[in-house]
């Protein structure tokens, strides 16, 4: 924070006058400062900026609780400095903040990858119980007028619809279905450590692309794969060909095997890896952007991934740059496996884009 009286200190100070029974009488309040009066020893609340004076926290001392607000900006510079010293101290890190990036050291430290002691709390419109009528308003007016930025205002989702989203403006979710005799497209894209395993079947109708079906699911064993990938896209992905991540060839492999033989729950006779180039994520995700896609309601993650699926935005100067960010992409990935081959067939210019 750059100026105390307009953040955290005056949020305090007002919440302190706000219950002058109940909180009130326990608090010295000065211009700049707050600490505990009439109880046992004295707790003083201190103010720091984490972006210009995070050096300062590690001469504190006895520190029992830090919260952070904004924290979405929080740099991992700045997290490695700081929970060192408050864990020092056995003390509690709190957080609060609206996510805008999936990207950020907020959320990659405490919400993608959170320790086994991390608590975490979503906190919307529908909790706050002062929430009136004039904010009601607003908030339908929001979800009326500007549904490209309600779910991040009023829902705590990220903040999707800007420049650096991937697919803005190219696709809606519908429930269509597929002409009669058309062609299913089916990838597949394999789950590691905390991320979900992904297999979509898509139709190409023209210019458009169907998100028809979708299997994604995360901490599913190889001998259990193909059964649930059978479950979630259907019966017939045996007989069409399952275009999959060329990096797990023992899995391709496994998944391939009569299930008299792997022991496995379902085979894929026709699965393939997919191939790998120079420019080949940047091409296929040309390739989906040049068509527009309608995403069935039985595939809801395919939907959120085009939602979040974004670029790198630059910190320093907010740039939206020409970097794809690795995450809310599995689905994604599983059906650029599963256009490759219409991908190719088409002569995309792969080079152009790499």
């Amino acid at each position: 924070m750059n100026s105390l009286d307009d953040s955290t200190l005056a949020e305090i100070k007002d919440a302190i006058a706000s219950e002058p029974e109940l909180l009130a009488p326990w608090f010295d309040v000065g211009e700049k400062y707050v600490r505990t009066k009439g109880l046992p020893g004295r707790i003083d609340f201190v103010f720091v900026g984490l972006r210009h004076n995070i050096d300062s926290l590690k001469s504190k001392a006895n520190i029992l609780l830090t919260w952070i607000d904004e924290a979405e900006n929080v740099s991992e510079a700045a997290y490695r400095k700081l929970i060192p010293t408050i864990a020092r101290f056995g003390g509690e890190v709190w957080l609060s903040y609206n996510p805008e990036s999936p990207e950020s050291a907020t959320h990659l430290r405490f919400v993608k990858n959170p320790t086994d002691r991390t608590i975490i709390c979503t906190v919307n419109w529908n909790d706050n119980p002062w929430h009136n009528e004039r904010m009601e308003r607003e908030r339908q007016n929001d979800l009326r007028d500007r549904p490209d930025l309600y779910h991040h205002i009023w829902e705590g989702e990220f903040l999707t619809m800007t420049e650096a989203q991937v697919f803005a403006g190219k696709f809606r979710q519908e429930a269509m279905e597929s002409p009669p005799k058309s062609t299913p497209y089916f990838g597949l894209d394999f789950g590691f450590s905390t991320d979900p395993a992904a297999c979509v079947r898509v139709y190409k109708i023209g210019r458009v692309l169907l998100w028809r079906n979708e299997f994604y699911k995360r901490g599913v064993l190889i001998n259990q794969l193909g059964g649930e990938i059978r479950k979630g896209v259907g019966d017939d992905v045996a007989r069409y060909d399952v275009i999959a991540d060329s990096s797990r060839p023992d899995d391709i492999a496994y998944l391939k095997q009569p299930v008299s033989v792997s022991g496995g729950s379902f085979q894929l006779p026709r699965i393939k890896p997919s191939v790998k180039g120079k420019g080949s994520v940047e091409a296929g995700v040309e390739f989906i952007k040049s068509h527009e896609n309608i995403i069935h309601p039985d595939c809801p993650n395919v939907f959120k991934e085009f939602k979040m699926y974004s670029y790198k935005i630059d910190r320093q100067s907010g740039q939206v740059l020409p970097v794809l960010v690795d995450s809310w992409n599995h689905g994604i990935d599983a059906g650029r496996y599963a256009l490759e081959p219409v991908l190719r067939n088409a002569r995309f210019n792969w080079d152009a884009v790499g």
